[in-house]
């Protein structure tokens, strides 16, 4: 990854899978913009959402991690847990059971202070709740494939 002027990493510009393994250039595929992309919270939880739904975890990963990066003090665990999740789903796609339940056990913990709220319409208790359930997938010897989690009440 290059820097940009604030020295930030930029994304890998290559082209991607639908899981967002990276492809070999001028390969057909998904482009990842490299840079982040500015929403409100609740644009980010609906976006994250809908690529939930679609399958595509990675890309879910990419938005809440643009809202990590942007959200105030006060809640950037939030965001980097729930980004921490959608990479947790990511790792469980594409079968990588250790990964997706390292992932999904570090989410959760970054969410237990938010508990008791959030500036964001999002269900904490039930998310992590959805984590631990997944969690017991992931340990589980079964293929493991993850539904969306539940980020829009």
């Amino acid at each position: 990854m290059n820097a940009d002027a604030t020295s930030r990493p930029r994304r890998n510009r290559r082209p991607r899978d639908e899981l967002g393994r990276p492809l070999p250039y001028g390969s057909p595929g998904e482009f990842v913009d490299g840079e982040p992309v500015v929403r409100s919270s609740e644009q980010a939880l609906l976006e994250a959402d809908r690529l939930f739904r679609a399958g595509r975890p990675f890309h879910a990963h990419e938005v809440l991690e643009d809202a990590w990066k942007q959200a105030p003090d006060s809640e950037r665990e939030l965001w980097r847990g729930l980004a921490q999740l959608a990479v947790g789903v990511t790792h469980a796609a594409r079968g990588n059971r250790v990964g997706a339940l390292a992932l999904l056990r570090r989410g959760s913990a970054a969410l237990v202070p938010y508990e008791a709220g959030t500036s964001v319409d999002l269900d904490v208790h039930a998310l992590r709740a959805w984590s631990r359930d997944e969690q017991d997938r992931c340990s589980a010897q079964v293929p493991v494939v993850l539904p969306a989690p539940p980020l829009i009440r």
